[in-house]
């Protein structure tokens, strides 16, 4: 809890000093290959929000902006070099084989709503962007479903850190229940989405 604490206060004080650049950055990395949770990130610049020192608005933009690059750099990188280059050199860039295998199994699963999907899913949701862009997924669509996916997730975390304000010592204890909540609503949108598609095949 101390090092979590220290922390926190650290992101506070570096996105204080960056501003929207450091949230666009530290969102950047979350989103491509290094293990850095977002879940440390939009809540403190949610706080900084509440206190009148940041824009709520270019707060949640700058979150998703950065989100969307980092999921635009892996489906670059998948798209150029392929799955064997990731299975083989991944593991130098915190990306594991199985962690490819995961994502694979799972964009294969859903198709391309996975990509909406999958970035509300721990673990998932960082690699989502690898077998989409293996399997070459039109780049505007993999785009719109990736903000979508992105900005629902940066919302939740913005306002836990917004509506919470002062009381940050709250987040600690209810991140969890934030993170159940964001695998809730990835499930809704997929079976809202299989509803869908199941009507379409009955009117076809």
């Amino acid at each position: 809890m101390h090092i979590i604490s220290a922390l926190t206060a650290w992101l506070v004080d570096t996105i204080g000093r960056m501003g929207y650049t450091g949230i666009i950055s530290l969102m950047f990395l979350e989103s491509s290959f290094f293990p850095f949770p977002s879940e440390v990130v939009m809540p403190p610049a949610g706080y900084l929000a509440w206190k009148g020192e940041m824009s709520l608005t270019l707060v949640l933009l700058s979150g998703i902006a950065g989100s969307l690059l980092g999921a635009l750099f892996n489906y670059w990188i998948a798209v150029k070099f392929g799955r064997p280059f990731l299975l083989r050199w991944g593991k130098y860039f915190f990306v594991s084989p199985e962690s490819i295998n995961k994502a694979d199994e799972f964009f294969l699963k859903h198709g391309h709503v996975s990509t909406l999907v999958g970035r509300l899913l721990p673990v998932i949701r960082q690699y989502i962007s690898l077998p989409a862009g293996i399997a070459r997924m039109p780049l505007k669509t993999f785009t719109l479903y990736t903000s979508i996916g992105a900005g629902a997730w940066v919302i939740v975390l913005t306002f836990a850190g917004y509506l919470l304000g002062e009381h940050q010592d709250l987040l600690k204890e209810y991140l969890h229940v934030i993170t159940i909540g964001c695998v809730l609503l990835a499930c809704a949108i997929a079976f809202g989405y299989w509803l869908v598609l199941r009507r379409r095949k009955k009117s076809a």
